[in-house]
């Protein structure tokens, strides 16, 4: 207890020093490879987002956190608000481990009705839904040491007390029983808890978040099972006038692009069960760094995801130094259907203008072969440019240093592909699958296209065809990239339209 209330005071000291960026000489939020507009923890290690409620105003960031090291360790839930979804400050630690195991991922609903009983003096409660992993059953070969277990917090999410009959879903003897995404479904005055039960989903109904009744399952036959099944998300979105229903699961490994992925069906969900309408497999995101996303709960028909920005093939050996890993930019998601089948779409959020720079417009930008550094300026710290056509040609657009690390960006027509390639982007031989070319295919079927990149001081994420296509990817390069330049093959390709911002740092 004492190691907890230390601990915990040690929090609120390093939270109060976030805006000064330093502590005991030492400078944070300015390190090499530091994103300078996404969410990091200032220090030690962090994987996936947890937990992620909107109230009152504000957005709740919880994430898988160990406060001990920048290497995966005993999981704890840390910390982060935000009232933009730019802009973050990491709160005290939500979250401890206890005699039930550690704190794995899931999710939290705020609790209008006060099904859960837990409201005092008419406060509307939090109430977090998440796995606890029992190391200890783990290590003696038990198949029934991933249990949920509920949390409610009474002064809007900043502090959280752990319910007295936790666990409130046992495991009946499945290895992998973790990561519960609860939802209220109106139609049956009901909460969901969309549960990865091994190598498929299995849905859960409650009236009061503390009883559960087992409902259906759903996975066999459908979509990737090259690797476990982990971090499902359940939430409907209106597409003209219809609500359709969205199920995602991340799948370790097993990638399109290798390691980490995140897949996706579209279908219906009647309060029991969920029907696609596709077979196949469709990913958010094919580059190798978007991974366990989930979407905030009570924002409405607005639906916002947030994912991981790493990859467990090499998440544990990146070469930064005081904190491990950052959060993708929050994302709104729609559907598209293209050739009669739906598709889910990811756009950055339109947030992303509060920390615009001053705007560049080049048009009718002749791209054989343009240094559009000479144009732009050098690039310093990051951006965000956006391209348009009207006929799309294999080109490649470039970022490079004095160093002569390049990271090419493109598409090739030939493939009808667009492709990141960071094999020489820097420090790539911490681990053997880092330097590679990935490719995400192109699904709009128009002639027109546009192509959104948000490149931050360690990271790109590809928009393309109004988010149809979306690659996430991470680099190391050995100094800054300053240097920007547009090759095609095709002496006459035209891009119509150039658009350039520089971004703000978010922790200035």
């Amino acid at each position: 207890m004492k190691d907890r209330i230390a601990s915990a005071i040690l929090s609120l000291v390093l939270i109060s020093l976030t805006a000064s960026g330093q502590t005991n000489g030492q400078t944070y939020y300015h390190e090499p490879y530091r994103p300078q507009i996404h969410f990091s923890p200032r220090e030690h290690w962090m994987n996936d987002p947890n937990g992620m409620v909107y109230y009152k105003g504000v957005y709740h960031l919880f994430f898988q956190y160990y406060p001990s090291g920048t290497v995966w360790g005993p999981m704890h839930w840390g910390h982060a608000t935000s009232k933009d979804l730019i802009h973050w400050k990491e709160q005290p630690i939500a979250l401890y481990p206890d005699s039930l195991g550690y704190i794995f991922s899931g999710s939290a609903v705020v609790d209008v009705n006060n099904t859960s009983g837990f409201s005092k003096n008419g406060v509307t409660p939090l109430v977090a839904i998440f796995t606890q992993h029992d190391p200890s059953g783990q290590k003696a070969g038990r198949n029934n040491y991933q249990n949920q277990s509920i949390a409610y917090s009474l002064d809007e999410g900043l502090t959280w007390t752990k319910y007295a009959g936790n666990p409130v879903l046992k495991n009946p003897g499945i290895r992998d029983f973790r990561d519960p995404k609860v939802c209220w479904f109106e139609p049956m005055k009901e909460w969901i808890m969309t549960l990865a039960t091994k190598d498929r989903i299995t849905f859960y109904s409650s009236k009061d978040l503390k009883e559960w009744k087992k409902e259906s399952e759903f996975g066999e036959g459908f979509g990737a099972h090259r690797g476990v099944w982990e971090c499902p998300d359940l939430f409907s979105i209106p597409y003209k006038g219809q609500n359709q229903w969205v199920l995602t699961i991340s799948v370790n490994p097993g990638g399109p692009n290798g390691g980490s992925a995140t897949q996706y069906f579209v279908g219906q969900f009647d309060g029991k069960a969920f029907t696609p309408y596709q077979t196949d497999t469709r990913w958010m995101d094919y580059g190798p760094d978007n991974y366990a996303g989930v979407t905030w709960s009570n924002t409405g028909s607005r639906k916002i995801s947030l994912g991981w920005m790493s990859n467990w093939q090499y998440a544990r050996v990146v070469p930064t130094d005081k904190w491990r890993s950052a959060m993708t930019i929050p994302r709104n998601l729609a559907l598209e259907k293209v050739n009669g089948k739906y598709y889910l779409t990811s756009t950055p959020v339109p947030e992303l203008k509060d920390i615009y720079g001053k705007e560049t417009v080049l048009t009718h930008v002749q791209a054989a072969d343009i240094h559009l550094d000479k144009k732009l300026g050098k690039l310093s710290g990051p951006s965000e440019i956006e391209l348009s056509g009207g006929h799309l040609e294999s080109f490649t657009l470039t970022l490079s240093n004095e160093s002569g690390d390049k990271l090419l960006i493109g598409y090739d027509k030939g493939a009808n592909q667009y492709f990141i390639d960071r094999s020489n982007s820097g420090k790539v031989n911490f681990h053997k699958d880092f330097a590679e070319k990935h490719s995400a295919p192109r699904l709009s079927p128009n002639q027109k296209w546009n192509l959104k990149l948000v490149i931050d001081d360690a990271s790109v994420e590809l928009f393309a065809d109004d988010g149809l296509s979306v690659m996430t990817e991470i680099f190391f390069p050995n100094n800054e990239f300053t240097g920007l330049s547009i090759q095609s093959p095709q002496s006459n390709f035209v891009i119509k339209s150039l658009i350039y911002h520089p971004l703000k740092s978010i922790w200035q």
